[in-house]
């Protein structure tokens, strides 16, 4: 009887929080009178309190957790792909860690010391035939994929790079690539990890995404392709792992359910990236703008027109809490823009950026902001909250790095280069 009683009171309070989520996000969509209605019908407060977003990003997860257990003692993504049989490694998807990110909701008024960024060790893991253009980490950390000029894709396991930077076995015989795959007839220039499945995507000159499961020891080609009428800049899956949006060379790029195949038109730029929880994503235009876009039905929310003048903008990204935007141009500037009015609040100056379709990430925790200078060939940080310079690395490739990729789980991250290699840096404990 008292589990029974212990239980009705669990189901009541656990009632009370989804009506409480609900009215928050009708009142923080502008749907008051729907969200009065709601409140009213509840007896919920119309003035709950909830973090801006928390009820689609509740659902996002609830839904990838559905999906990975339907997924579980069939084949991955069986009922998406329909491409055979094959195994998952344990727990591929899952993060185990949460770090916590920063607090940008008062950035501009951060003033004070600035934080040490970590010293890094660096170890030569891997050269392409040709320029090195691309990379990407799992969502789980535990993988990168790297594409290059030479039309080939690497995939790397995490634990086997560290195994090889470790003295006793700087010149064992561990080997990080885990598979090479060779498909594309012209240079690749994006990747993409499924958020829950083995699938790594791949956009490429050649007009085409590939898909590849990864999960497979002798696949070396992709099991589906889908053919785009332009150069396919950027690729990038909706949390859900339903959709993928395209950047390409035409104005207007992709959205593609992957179950279908099916193409829609969306947004207005070669370089796209969905949000954490896909209700938004953000392009980055070759007319120096950058735009944020509605994830559902694909209409512009902002603009931010000359974001970067009229120099081309070449990347843009969320942050974790979807409140900001992290944007890169070939201005030399680096800035973060606040999503709910389009304002600028902070500005990272201090790297040359003017040749290469340069990138600037955040670290895992969002603490630090990392980017390139092209003229010395070095890795520059900053604080991300007082914007403030903490280092500047020399890169240790020949030519300044095509590309940046952070690690989203720990203090980690890979440079690809012109020079035809792949870098990893680790935190040195």
């Amino acid at each position: 009887m008292e589990t029974s009683l212990e239980q009705i009171l669990q189901d009541g309070k656990l009632l009370r929080q989804v009506n409480d989520l609900i009215v928050a996000h009708l009142r923080d969509n502008n749907l008051n009178q729907a969200a009065i209605a709601v409140a009213s019908a509840t007896m919920t407060p119309l003035n709950v309190e909830s973090p801006p977003n928390k009820l689609i990003e509740l659902v996002a997860k609830g839904l990838a957790v559905e999906r990975d257990e339907a997924f579980r003692g069939i084949a991955p993504a069986a009922a998406l792909f329909d491409h055979g049989s094959a195994a998952i490694p344990a727990g591929y998807g899952l993060v185990t860690s949460r770090v916590t990110s920063v607090d940008f909701s008062a950035v501009q008024e951060t003033k004070g010391a600035s934080k040490s960024f970590p010293k890094h060790e660096t170890r030569h893991v891997s050269e392409h035939k040709n320029v090195a253009r691309c990379a990407r980490f799992s969502p789980d950390g535990r993988y990168v994929a790297t594409g290059s000029a030479d039309t080939s894709i690497k995939l790397f396991e995490i634990s086997k790079i560290k195994q090889m930077m470790l003295p006793e076995t700087r010149d064992g015989p561990v080997r990080p690539v885990i598979r090479t795959f060779y498909d594309h007839l012209q240079p690749v220039n994006d990747l993409d990890f499924h958020p829950q499945s083995t699938i790594l995507i791949s956009g490429a000159k050649d007009h085409t995404i590939k898909f590849f499961d990864f999960s497979k020891t002798v696949a070396k080609r992709a099991y589906r392709v889908i053919q785009d009428t332009h150069n396919v800049r950027s690729v990038s899956f909706h949390p859900s792992g339903d959709f993928l949006l395209a950047g390409t060379d035409h104005s207007i790029p992709h959205l593609y359910d992957i179950n279908t195949f099916q193409c829609y038109l969306s947004a207005n730029a070669p370089e796209v990236r969905y949000s954490s929880t896909g209700g938004n994503y953000v392009t980055a235009s070759k007319d120096g703008s950058v735009r944020i876009w509605d994830g559902i039905n694909a209409q512009c929310v902002r603009s931010i027109v000359g974001a970067h003048g009229s120099a081309e903008a070449t990347s843009a990204s969320f942050t974790k809490d979807q409140r900001f935007i992290l944007s890169c141009g070939k201005d030399s500037t680096v800035k973060l823009w606040e999503v709910g009015t389009g304002r600028l609040v902070k500005q990272y100056i201090g790297a040359t950026h003017t040749q290469l379709r340069c990138q600037a990430v955040f670290n895992e925790t969002e603490e630090f902001v990392l980017s390139i200078d092209e003229p010395s060939n070095e890795i520059v940080v900053w604080d991300a909250l007082t914007a403030e310079k903490v280092a500047r690395w020399p890169s240790n490739h020949t030519g300044a790095p095509r590309c940046l990729e952070h690690s989203p789980t720990e203090s980690a991250f890979i440079s690809c280069g012109t020079d035809r290699s792949v870098r990893f840096w680790k935190e040195t404990l």
